[in-house]
């Protein structure tokens, strides 16, 4: 067991697997030499590596010979425990078998793409009267999908576009079975044609709908077309308001399309994509040309790329991304050839992928390979500027930390030893990512002075204890220095308590967040705002607790010191510390001025410079 990840180990580190003659070895040589899936495994169960081969036997069996592998593949190697497999027909069924693995057990040692589930999409709705909605997740069953959009300023403009120009219902009636008394206001202020009480037919909700998916398709060339008719008529009916509203409506559309329009000459509609890379992070961007023109923009980051070669960052970018989006073109412009491209090739088919040299072909692919360039130049920044914000830091680590409410204050328990004497703990407060020095609190630990889980339990109990029958104000979230053990014993003495705090850990080796119920580790990038704020949060502690610990350390030596002295008993200790400050300036006074004081002769303060060591 790993003491400060709390997490369990296959092997001590360094320490090469035996592979020979052991059972893994055995059930290596039974696998099939046919195409698939394979999930390496810990000691634990927890899947930590899915890869795809040609040859199950011969890949998995490659993973324990040979030399020169890369640490990432020495690590990888000494956690193996147990492997997996499931076959497959072909190839390239193995790279969506392959992807939706990934996305399932998330293994560490895998490329993976940042805030892979948290980019929103557009959703129209296949129902009657169907709607137009937002939505992260896509679990509306039989809806259209558009996006995801990587650019949350682009959804806006197109939510704020489709509710200018169409009346597309906002209320969630199923409108065949259930109807509501009237109109609601949408439709006195004009953003519905109330469907819900018959006020406009079926088949013209249809066809306006057919307008908004043509929209979203980039087809806004009819689009405009329909609303300078229909700017025209209310022209001439003297109804200028309403001309007003569409002529407004058209500009937005050009607003919308301006930013990114750019002329092609020739060439069918065709999506390419661009690719960057700075170390341990990449990020691949797809543009969409539709009729000669950039109708949209998509990027994805990836992390954890930094021992793998472009060409297999590129495969993951293609295979969880590409392969899962709307509207893919009949072409497909690469920046240079993936991994497996013979097999992506046959996934994306009838779509045609190309690797231009020259051309108008080639200048997009430049296009988007500048975008990824710029993309990843502002990421960089973004991430090594200091953030004077210090808000920012505290709505992330609510988020990546699943919490259901912003962690505005935050405190953090740690627990300092010298070996087994002089345990103490600090408890530290930050409100909204900055010390609150106020709220510090340190605690002479009373009980098991060499088991930090229990000195942790004792700290929170008399802290939170305190804290309620003072009525005062409970952290939105509590921070403790450790791992699973540590996170473990905090949790117990709130659950004694009976109280319901947010609470989380960090280890210190990987710099590893822990959740109570989450088996997996949170592993944030280290230029995460998040981490950043916890691990100054914990330093603070740390620094905190030390210094309490010195102070201890120092006292009880200087008390043992001069107690020892015969004679010298707790009040005559406080009258020479009040005198001289310190044991040191004690030691530099003479017998005068030390028999100067009351109770004291000359000849017992020689006795105590004597015992303290100092010559006459």
């Amino acid at each position: 067991m790993d003491k400060l990840s709390g997490l369990p180990t296959a092997r001590p580190p360094g320490k090469p697997m035996k592979f020979e003659g052991s059972e893994l070895e055995r059930k290596i040589k039974s696998l099939p030499a046919e195409p698939g899936v394979y999930l390496w495994k810990n000691s634990a169960g927890d899947v930590i590596y899915v890869g795809k081969a040609a040859r199950l036997r011969q890949r998995v069996k490659s993973y324990f010979g040979g030399s020169g592998q890369g640490l990432k593949h020495l690590a990888l190697v000494r956690q193996i425990a147990d492997v997996e497999t499931i076959v497959v027909p072909n190839e390239p069924q193995s790279l969506l078998l392959e992807d939706n693995l990934i996305k399932e057990h998330q293994p560490r040692f895998n490329i993976a793409l940042r805030d892979d589930k948290s980019y929103p999409s557009i959703a129209v709705t296949i129902e009657d009267f169907p709607r137009v909605l937002v939505v992260r997740r896509r679990k509306i069953k039989e809806a259209r999908y558009f996006g995801p959009y990587t650019d949350v300023t682009v959804l806006r403009k197109t939510l704020k576009v489709i509710r200018r120009i169409f009346t597309v219902r906002s209320c969630h009636y199923r409108l065949m079975d259930e109807k509501p008394e009237r109109a609601c206001l949408d439709y006195h202020i004009k953003r519905c044609l109330a469907p819900c009480v018959g006020k406009q037919s079926l088949s013209e909700y249809r066809a306006m709908i057919d307008e908004v998916i043509s929209f979203l398709e980039g087809k806004t060339v009819d689009v405009r077309t329909h609303l300078r008719a229909k700017m025209e008529a209310a022209a001439k009916t003297l109804e200028y308001e309403r001309a007003a509203e569409y002529r407004n409506s058209i500009k937005w559309l050009d607003q919308l399309e301006t930013p990114q329009a750019i002329q092609v000459v020739g060439g069918m509609d065709s999506d390419a994509i661009g690719f960057a890379r700075d170390g341990d992070e990449a990020v691949g961007v797809l543009i969409r040309i539709r009729k000669g023109k950039v109708v949209g923009r998509e990027q994805r980051f990836l992390k954890n790329v930094q021992e793998w070669e472009d060409s297999q960052a590129l495969k993951t970018f293609i295979t969880r991304h590409y392969l899962k989006a709307e509207m893919k073109a009949k072409k497909v412009l690469l920046p240079f050839p993936p991994d497996d491209i013979e097999h992506i090739s046959s996934l994306l088919a009838p779509a045609e992928i190309l690797v231009p040299r020259r051309g108008v072909n080639k200048n997009l692919v430049d296009l988007a390979d500048q975008n990824a360039r710029h993309l990843m130049e502002s990421f960089l920044i973004e991430s090594f500027e200091a953030d004077e914000r210090v808000s920012d830091p505290v709505y992330a680590l609510g988020r990546d930390l699943g919490l259901t409410s912003v962690p505005r204050s935050i405190v953090c328990v740690d627990i300092s030893t010298n070996q087994g004497k002089d345990t103490v703990g600090s408890l530290v407060w930050f409100e909204a990512g900055r010390p609150r020095k106020s709220e510090y609190r340190r605690f002479r630990i009373k009980g098991e002075q060499q088991n930090d889980y229990a000195a942790i339990s004792e700290v929170v109990q008399r802290y939170f204890t305190r804290r309620v029958d003072e009525k005062k104000q409970l952290p939105d979230l509590m921070l403790v220095d450790g791992g699973k053990g540590q996170l473990s014993a905090a949790l117990s003495a709130l659950d004694d308590l009976g109280l319901d705090v947010p609470l989380a850990s960090i280890a210190k080796r990987e710099e590893e967040l822990f959740r109570p119920g989450s088996k997996r580790p949170i592993r944030l990038s280290r230029r995460s705002p998040s981490l950043r704020l916890v691990q100054r949060i914990r330093d603070e502690a740390h620094r905190f607790a030390i210094d309490y610990n010195r102070k201890t350390r120092k006292k009880r030596t200087f008390d043992s010191e001069l107690l020892d002295v015969p004679g010298v008993g707790p009040t005559l200790r406080r009258r020479l510390l009040g005198a001289f400050g310190s044991l040191a300036g004690i030691k530099l006074a003479s017998p005068d001025e030390i028999a100067a004081l009351p109770g004291l002769s000359v000849g017992k303060a020689n006795k105590i410079l004597y015992h303290l060591g100092v010559k006459s």
